[in-house]
């Protein structure tokens, strides 16, 4: 059921007024784009009106923000609101154009970023599926260790690709990885990950050029790429019968999913995974606020209730 319009005052209407003749006249917007300006404006003036205001020169920063959490709670999209907020501040452009506004309010308050749909993780039992590959050519070999190792050391795509032999420590069971912003990192890779990477390194020197220093290299003999990298993957998640498309970032988001179910321990993977802040961990990982702020009480010393210590 939507709401009756509310009357504006003229402080509020004369100005809006004197914009869409601007917009008609000098702008040259498109039809659509006038209609779509004067409805998102019109009705910001109408909550403006609800929230005591009377006049545009009331309007401030946290008057904006209070009208971009009120589209939120009604459920607007993100491109929707955006467009609410982008109509305002042309509207407060204007004003300043005119010397009736000395600053825009509406300047530094944005729209939340539409956020990417993570992909689904694997189960363990389709993890166990798909990394059933008993093949022993040398293209088999590689792709079950490029496989065990995205999924056992939660590496991403670049990551792994970028890898050389010097970087992999069989002995210690670590792998120097350089990930996003040229940041350096130790990852450690054991069991099945571990084996399977002895196994290709066997056989790898049947595939790679005598000077090619990759670790995963093509058939051609040089590094392997992203795409043929994928390509793979795919291929193999077809042919394991896995009902999931199988993609790099799937078996590194499986990896995530998996290790903080079974340690609880949101600072050791958000360490494994090389993330920057702890909150692109808590999304990899589907954790509620509540899981999050538990993880915290428990791990962190200085969160620990009194009488516990």
């Amino acid at each position: 059921m939507s709401e009756s319009p509310v009357t504006l005052p003229s402080s509020l209407q004369q100005p809006l007024e004197r914009f869409y003749e601007y917009l008609r006249s000098e702008k040259g917007l498109s039809l659509h784009t006038q209609r779509n300006y004067k409805q998102q404006l019109e009705t910001m003036a109408g909550h403006l009106v609800q929230m005591g205001l009377k006049s545009w020169n009331q309007v401030d920063a946290a008057w904006v923000r209070q009208l971009a959490s009120k589209g939120m709670r009604e459920g607007m999209k993100a491109s929707s609101l955006a467009t609410r907020l982008s109509s305002l501040r042309s509207f407060f452009d204007f004003l300043i154009l005119r010397g009736e506004l000395s600053a825009n309010p509406a300047k530094g308050v944005s729209a939340p970023r539409k956020q990417r749909p993570l992909p689904k993780n694997l189960d363990v039992d389709e993890v166990g599926q798909l990394l059933e590959v008993d093949e022993d050519d040398p293209l088999s070999i590689r792709d079950r260790a490029m496989m065990e190792l995205m999924y056992g050391a939660g590496l991403r795509l670049a990551e792994m690709v970028s890898i050389n032999v010097k970087d992999i420590s069989l002995g210690a069971g670590e792998i120097r990885v350089v990930g996003k912003g040229d940041k350096e990192r130790k990852v450690p890779f054991s069991g099945l990950a571990q084996e399977w990477v002895a196994k290709w390194l066997k056989v790898r020197g049947s595939l790679a050029n005598a000077d090619e220093p990759a670790l995963f290299v093509s058939k051609l003999g040089v590094r392997i790429s992203h795409r043929n990298v994928q390509k793979r993957m795919a291929e193999w998640g077809q042919k394991q019968a896995v009902a999931s498309h199988i993609s790099p970032h799937k078996l590194r988001h499986s990896f995530a999913t998996h290790m903080l179910e079974s340690s609880n321990n949101l600072r050791a993977v958000q360490e494994l995974l090389g993330h920057e802040n702890i909150s692109t961990t808590q999304i990899y990982t589907h954790l509620d606020f509540q899981h999050l702020a538990q993880a915290y009480d428990q791990a962190h010393p200085r969160a620990k209730k009194k009488g516990k210590e």
